[in-house]
């Protein structure tokens, strides 16, 4: 069906067969799977959409869907942007991305079991001994303990781009306290609200169901003795970025919500202080970084933890979600490693490509990296939300010497990966009024208990809202779509 692109809501859609447009085949033709879509939207003036949009910020409003930019010189929250135009993944495709983000989180978990035990991938010279010594995120604390059920990476965002040929890749692993999981549930509530007869088109897969999946993955892992667990979600407080997903996901599980200063240990068993009194708690879903959780054992000047917890934790009185230390799995040193990590422990071929990576701590491709900044994106190991991300070709002589300098001064912190080609997705902008191209990616969420693995059907869709920038991050002026997995 070719594009009618004389309907003024397309009509400045500038299609690029640069990249894969996932509406538009290179014959500017809509693709099978977004023709009812396509028609319905069709029927929309540029006007009547602008209105829909409004009400669309309105629900993201009224439900206090917000985050807060770090670095940004003001301090108000904002809403999280959101399009209402929705990104459509087909069943079979699904298939493969599912399967493939399990996959990965499984293989991470027997990783970090190895790296805190034995340690044979080391041995076997599959992992280098230096890498895993000089990450930050390595705690020697954790040599040697068994955590509940097995399970280290109880919540993973595996973050997935569509490249110009038509295949998924995967950009990293994200398994310390990955977010953004209350913008799938957010957008799909406000789309519904607002354009529920297009919604209804078409046969997708529910979000809504993750909260209760979330519980029954962190009650699995609950200490032993317990019987029925009391769970908790620990929050750094109001002022963290992602304080509204911490609430949403407390009341999605029907648990409180706690700041460290709500909990005290006694006797190495972790209480709550409530208005009928002290409540023990038995799993803390926490969202507090590993060096804020306990000023005891880490950071001793940290306010955002309870003195005493990681005792607890290490006496199997309280479990903790994720695991500390799982951060020195989703270095980005180590994701060049996945194929590998991949084929050790699950003795299988990644069902999801890597990105080709080049870690600057090896002689040789610290050369290559140096020589070819221009054509590479250069990436910290241990930064996340798109900081200290530098994109070659939009760098000037002066700046690419001074990512020169800065890789040379530490080169065990950056990597380097090609620049890669984003698929585009149709994006209505505020500002022209108009649908426009602009890059997406995926960031999906993988849970994984002690007898139970549950993957999310329908992950973040993040977009990058300025044209032609490649960082799709929040952090970063990125805003999202709702994500629909189609049945069959």
């Amino acid at each position: 069906m070719k594009a009618p692109t004389s309907l003024p809501i397309f009509s400045s859609y500038k299609y690029d067969s640069k990249f894969y447009d996932e509406i538009f085949t290179d014959n500017n033709e809509v693709r099978e799977v977004y023709e009812t879509l396509f028609n319905l939207f069709s029927e929309y003036s540029v006007d009547d959409f602008a209105n829909l949009n409004d009400k669309a910020k309105d629900a993201f409003f009224n439900q206090g869907i917000t985050f807060q930019v770090y670095g940004d010189k003001e301090t108000k929250e904002k809403i999280f942007p959101f399009d209402l135009f929705p990104r459509i993944i087909g069943h079979e495709e699904w298939q493969k991305i599912e399967k493939g983000a399990l996959q990965r989180s499984k293989a991470l978990n027997l990783f970090l079991w190895d790296l805190y035990h034995d340690q044979k991938i080391i041995k076997d010279k599959i992992v280098p001994i230096d890498l895993i010594n000089s990450s930050v995120n390595f705690l020697k604390q954790m040599k040697g303990f068994n955590p509940p059920g097995g399970i280290y990476n109880h919540v993973s965002g595996t973050d997935l781009i569509k490249h110009s040929d038509g295949n998924h890749y995967v950009l990293e692993d994200n398994i310390r306290c990955p977010s953004g999981v209350s913008y799938v549930v957010g957008n799909r509530a406000a789309l519904k609200r607002t354009l529920f007869g297009v919604f209804n088109h078409y046969q997708s897969y529910n979000v809504s169901d993750y909260g209760q999946n979330l519980l029954e993955i962190i009650e699995s892992v609950k200490p032993k003795g317990v019987d029925i667990p009391k769970c908790v979600v620990l929050t750094p407080g109001v002022y963290n970025s992602a304080y509204y997903e911490h609430s949403f996901l407390a009341k999605q599980m029907g648990v409180e919500l706690v700041e460290g200063r709500d909990l005290f240990i006694e006797n190495d068993f972790v209480y709550m202080k409530t208005i009928r009194g002290l409540v023990r708690v038995d799993v803390i879903y926490r969202r507090v970084d590993d060096l804020f959780i306990d000023p005891l054992e880490f950071n001793k000047d940290s306010l955002l933890g309870v003195p005493g917890l990681f005792k607890s934790y290490m006496k199997g009185k309280v479990c903790l979600v994720n695991a500390p230390g799982t951060g020195v799995a989703d270095d980005k040193a180590i994701y060049t490693y996945m194929p590998q990590i991949i084929k050790y422990y699950l003795d299988e071929e990644p069902i999801l490509n890597n990105v080709h990576t080049y870690h600057c701590s090896r002689p040789d491709e610290l050369k290559y990296v140096l020589e070819n900044v221009d054509k590479l994106v250069v990436k910290p190991v241990d930064e996340s939300g798109g900081y200290g991300i530098s994109i070659g070709n939009k760098l000037t002589k002066e700046e690419i010497e001074k990512v020169k300098e800065t890789i040379k001064a530490s080169p065990r912190k950056y990597i380097a990966q090609p620049i890669m080609s984003l698929s585009t997705h149709a994006t209505y902008i505020e500002d022209e009024n108009s649908f426009e191209p602009r890059h997406v990616d995926l960031r999906t969420f993988t849970l994984l208990g002690k007898d139970k693995d549950f993957v999310l059907k329908g992950g973040l869709t993040r977009v990058a809202l300025k044209r032609g920038n490649l960082i799709v991050n929040s952090s970063q002026g990125g805003g999202s779509k709702d994500t629909w997995v189609l049945k069959k």
